[in-house]
Formats: structure tokens, C-alpha cells, sequence
């Protein structure tokens, strides 16, 4: 079973490629940055294409994404929120079954502690996925890693009845309009 977690943010998001197949293995791991030119539209456009390209470069079974906390910035609330919506958008434009943990679960998971800090996480993704602690790995796309492995720790996947099927990744409006009227 391969795992992509997701850690959606404002302006980085990261995401962790994991599988399991009779013991873990490390996959993927990196960052998506919308870059400062890109704002609004084009920030959750770029996201979705990176996403979807890493998506369809590493072909994961589901998707693991961290469930949003209560910010104190509302407006930092509501661009994490479309972050969010993008990273769920990909993975039903890819046939992927989304599973949501909260932060606490994931650092229970993880560190056997659920207000371990990030530090804490990222040596034990380290040391569970037996990563070189040379290589460098960002603390968005270590945090995505914790968010995958989370869920191979604590969700046994109903086995889906019918095949994957992926959406097209353009649909025009004509197009959605005539699906809504059928």
C-alpha cells in the first residue's frame, strides 16, 4: 500500500510518499512552493499541478491529509482552507480515498507523545523510515511523511469494490453543466 501524505500551508506546502509491502519504505518527500509572484488563482493553480504531477509520478493508493486546526489569523484560516480543498481536489481527480488526521493524532503516532514538537517528528520519521540523517529533508515534507505513515499506523483501508477511476483534469463548464442536468 502507498500513502502520499499531504501538509497543506500558505505559501509551502509539503507532501511524503510512503509504501508498505511487508516492511516501510521511503518513496517520496518535497515541497511545493507557490513562489512570490504567485498569488491568489495562481498560487492554488501551481499547487494543484504540482500536485497532481507528483500524484501521477508515484502512483499512491490514497491520500493522507492533516485536518486543519483553529488559527488565530483568520485570513492565514482561509488560504490554509483552499491549500486544503486543492490537495482534496487532486485526490478525487485521481481516484485516491482521502483520509484526515488531526495533529495530535499524527504526533501520537509518530512520537508516542501528541504534543511532541516538530523536532521530535522529524526524528522519529527519520528513524522510522531508517532516512540518512545527512540527506536533508524540509520540515513541511517531513511533517507530510508523519501525516502518511500516521496512517498506515492506525487505518486499515476497506478494500474498494469497484476500480479507480480517475477524472479528467480539465472539464469545461458546458461539460460540468450537462453532468449536473443528467
Amino acid at each position: 500500500m502507498r500513502i502520499i501524505g499531504v501538509d497543506p500551508g500558505n505559501a509551502v506546502t509539503g507532501f511524503g510518499m510512503v509504501e508498505r509491502s511487508g516492511e516501510l519504505r521511503f518513496v517520496a518527500a518535497g515541497t511545493i512552493r507557490s513562489g512570490k509572484l504567485a498569488r491568489g488563482p495562481a498560487r492554488l493553480a501551481k499547487l494543484y499541478d504540482n500536485l497532481i504531477a507528483v500524484i501521477d509520478a508515484h502512483a499512491p493508493d490514497a491520500m493522507s491529509l492533516e485536518r486543519s486546526f483553529v488559527a488565530v489569523n483568520v485570513q492565514s484560516a482561509f488560504t490554509l482552507g483552499e491549500a486544503r480543498a486543492i490537495a482534496m481536489l487532486a485526490a478525487a481527480h485521481r481516484g485516491l480515498e482521502l483520509f484526515e488526521y488531526t495533529p495530535t493524532d499524527v504526533k501520537l503516532s509518530i512520537a508516542g507523545y501528541g504534543r511532541a514538537d516538530k523536532a521530535q517528528v522529524k526524528y522519529m520519521v527519520r528513524r522510522t523510515l531508517n532516512l540518512d540523517s545527512a540527506a536533508e529533508l524540509a520540515d513541511d515534507a517531513a511533517d507530510a511523511l508523519a501525516i502518511a505513515l500516521c496512517h498506515l499506523f492506525r487505518a486499515r483501508m476497506a478494500q474498494p469494490s469497484a476500480p479507480r477511476r480517475r477524472l479528467p483534469l480539465r472539464v469545461s463548464r458546458a461539460a460540468s453543466l450537462a453532468q449536473v442536468r443528467s
